[in-house]
């Protein structure tokens, strides 16, 4: 007697949509565990690296048993691509690290660095000489989501400004707007103590 696992449909379409489907999940998790290597993050990449290869395990064993299924080495290019590019889109969403940011330019530096301090950020300030002319660097170390609010401050000050931006594998302490809200929290906590004596 057939079953449904015998049919055409199985064969040929739910079978290639099962490992289409592993490859998504295991090759998303494979660029997600090696942006983590990247990163430094340790403990997470082996976990990933599990699950990764567990779920391709699998894919593959469906593959080798469906040799003549020519849908299946389909479905498996189709997930691995598709895999790809949606491990992409959740690094995205994640931010996850550290980017320094460094803006050369001729122009007075002193409103750019004053609103960057107002909204918590610590920047740098080098006087440089430049091939026409002196120049000022100033550089910015933040959190990868915070990219876009920082852009937008160095193009209200300097619209022209040169900057380039880097990723950092780690940073030990600096000033970040979290560590700016904190360190006042201790201050206004600390003056109200005093206040109270």
């Amino acid at each position: 007697m057939e079953t449904f696992f015998d049919t055409f449909w199985f064969t040929y379409l739910v079978l290639p949509l099962l490992i289409f489907t592993a490859r998504v999940f295991d090759v998303s998790i494979g660029t997600l565990r090696i942006i983590f290597i990247s990163k430094g993050k340790k403990s997470i990449a082996p976990i990933l690296g599990f699950f990764e290869v567990f779920i391709w395990i699998i894919a593959m064993g469906e593959i080798m048993k469906n040799l003549n299924n020519w849908s299946c080495y389909i479905g498996y290019a189709a997930g691995f691509a598709t895999g790809n590019y949606i491990g992409m889109l959740i690094e995205e969403k994640l931010a996850i690290g550290v980017h320094i940011i460094r803006v050369i330019t001729e122009r007075d530096t002193t409103p750019l660095l004053k609103e960057l301090h107002q909204h918590g950020y610590g920047a740098t300030l080098v006087d440089a000489k430049g091939t026409y002319s002196k120049v000022s660097l100033v550089y910015v170390i933040i959190k990868r989501k915070e990219l876009l609010k920082v852009e937008n401050i160095i193009q209200s000050n300097n619209p022209n400004a040169f900057y380039t931006i880097e990723d950092i594998k780690q940073v030990k302490s600096g000033i970040f707007p979290a560590t700016m809200m904190k360190r006042s929290r201790l201050t206004s906590s600390l003056t109200r103590l005093r206040k109270g004596k």
